[in-house]
């Protein structure tokens, strides 16, 4: 899997992730190939930088889906817009991506199969399989190596200054730690709206 962050502190918001993808017990390296496994998009109100954890096909897919929606369509600045967004969106990965959408017979609604976090100057955001959008008010991540990324950052985001040095212990906790992240890291920030 991978380890994906985003952190929200000190008028800025940041998102970083490692650069390892494994397939069963082959790990493929930055050496190997130019893994990234975040991508901008240019939604309504400027850039979002997105990062999924997940199977490696989705990485395409979803990069590819939401760059196909018009811009006016492309709207992450709030809980309401990335739900609305990622609902319309859902059709698209279905029909055009053969997006399989059952993961277990008593599912509530059909699956998007992806974790997802974003990042633009409206806050940072998390998506889930069913479309459950949360709004952090200060870290999260997802991936095989959030665990030790999560207790990094909580230690970290008190003292840190900024985003971007809580995002780095928390990829540094989780590079050491988790046998499916690796360095080297990706990272992006972005200020947040109405900050100095």
């Amino acid at each position: 899997m991978t380890t994906v962050v985003v952190v929200r502190k000190g008028g800025q918001v940041a998102i970083g992730a490692d650069s390892l993808v494994t397939f069963g017990d082959t790990r493929l390296s930055q050496r190997f190939e130019a893994n990234e496994k975040l991508f901008k998009v240019q939604a309504h109100g400027g850039p979002s930088y997105i990062g999924m954890a997940g199977t490696v096909a989705h990485f395409p897919v979803l990069r590819k889906a939401l760059n196909a929606l018009p811009q006016d369509q492309l709207r992450l600045g709030s809980r309401d817009e990335v739900f609305d967004t990622f609902t319309r969106l859902h059709p698209l990965l279905k029909e055009t991506f053969f997006l399989q959408t059952k993961e277990d017979d008593n599912d509530p609604y059909e699956s998007s199969q992806f974790s997802v976090l974003i990042a633009n100057a409206s806050g940072i955001y998390g998506l889930y399989s069913y479309r459950e959008v949360f709004e952090f008010k200060e870290f999260w991540g997802i991936g095989s190596g959030r665990s030790f990324a999560l207790g990094a950052m909580h230690a970290t985001y008190a003292r840190a200054k900024t985003a971007r040095e809580v995002v780095e212990a928390g990829l540094a906790a989780s590079c050491e730690f988790d046998r499916n992240s690796a360095a080297p890291i990706n990272l992006f920030t972005i200020k947040l709206k109405g900050s100095v």
